[in-house]
């Protein structure tokens, strides 16, 4: 009973020896061995590894994958001591697990502190109003600072946001009296201005128009001008042509006339007859006249006249 107790016994404490010396590590995750209590640079790799039992231990085991931080809210004091509530998520991942474990006691807790000063530090430089504008730059300065006060522990801070800033009730209420009070302001510059746009428009809308009045009155004076000039030459022209006309005509009918009393003794009479028929229209003609007010004719003038053409149209016929 002994011999088979004894070799169970042996076999149990051998596999216990030899599971202890096997270690299996993840994917993206790191382990550090010490020996007899000492670390001497020896570190786990994902995968299978074999360390000395009872004198190999893993004292620390970390994911190197990039993990977020959650900060909770504090209370910070701005530089117009305006009292504000800050948090902020802070992504981060370990580049030396070396360093994260013997540099510092509680690395997450002393990360978290880390930046609850930072933030604190950050936001008593700002007043009020330069917290909600400025927050690229206080989350750009809080990466900076937070980066370089970590390398030391084996830490790089990859991102830093801060989530929300939250004044007190009081400040609330007085930010939003004020933003009523600026939207106000605002709205009754627009009115003015519009209202002063339009004023501007409606004067300009008026000389426009009196100028295009004007314009158009002057364009239409020159064009009747025109027109009337142009009317006063076509007549000119139209009376000369008449009276270019008649005067052809009245030198042709003299022509044929005279050729006439040449061939027809009696027609000397009817010429006589024609003269004197023009005469009178002649001077009826004249009486008619919107220059002429007052018209004297003599009746004995008639026959002289009358006996002047007989020797006219006489010696024309003699010649």
């Amino acid at each position: 009973m002994e011999g088979p107790f004894a070799f169970l016994l042996l076999l149990l404490l051998g596999g216990g020896v030899a599971s202890n010396s096997v270690r299996i590590i993840n994917q993206s995750d790191e382990a550090l061995v010490e020996t007899l209590g000492r670390y001497n640079g020896k570190k786990l790799s994902p995968g299978l590894n074999f360390t000395v039992p009872f004198v190999d231990r893993v004292v620390y085991k970390q994911t190197v994958r990039e993990r977020v931080l959650d900060v909770p809210p504090q209370q910070c004091i701005t530089r117009d001591n305006v009292s504000i509530s800050a948090d902020a998520v802070v992504y981060w991942r370990i580049v030396d697990l070396e360093k994260a474990y013997y540099k510092v006691e509680n690395l997450q807790s002393a990360m978290v502190n880390l930046v609850l000063t930072q933030i604190r530090s950050e936001m008593g430089q700002l007043e009020l109003d330069e917290t909600f504008t400025a927050r690229a730059e206080i989350n750009e300065l809080l990466l900076r600072e937070l980066d370089i006060s970590t390398d030391p522990w084996g830490v790089k801070i990859t991102r830093v946001e801060l989530r929300d800033i939250s004044p007190s009730k009081a400040v609330l209420d007085s930010m939003e009296l004020q933003m009523t009070a600026e939207r106000q302001k605002r709205a009754n510059i627009l009115t003015s201005e519009g209202e002063r746009d339009s004023a501007v428009n409606s004067a300009k809308g008026r000389a426009e128009s009196v100028v295009l009045d004007a314009e158009a009155r002057q364009k239409s004076a020159i064009l009747d001008a025109e027109a009337d000039q142009k009317t006063i030459v076509l007549r000119a022209q139209a009376a000369r042509q008449e009276q270019v006309l008649k005067a052809q005509a009245t030198a042709e009918a003299v022509e044929i006339i005279a050729k006439k009393i040449k061939s027809d003794p009696h027609a000397r009479e009817a010429l006589q007859f024609i003269l004197a028929q023009q005469y009178l229209e002649m001077s009826a003609q004249i009486g008619e006249s919107e220059s002429s007010k007052v018209m004297f004719l003599d009746p004995r003038s008639i026959p002289g006249a009358i006996e002047s053409m007989k020797s006219i149209v006489g010696n024309e016929s003699i010649s």
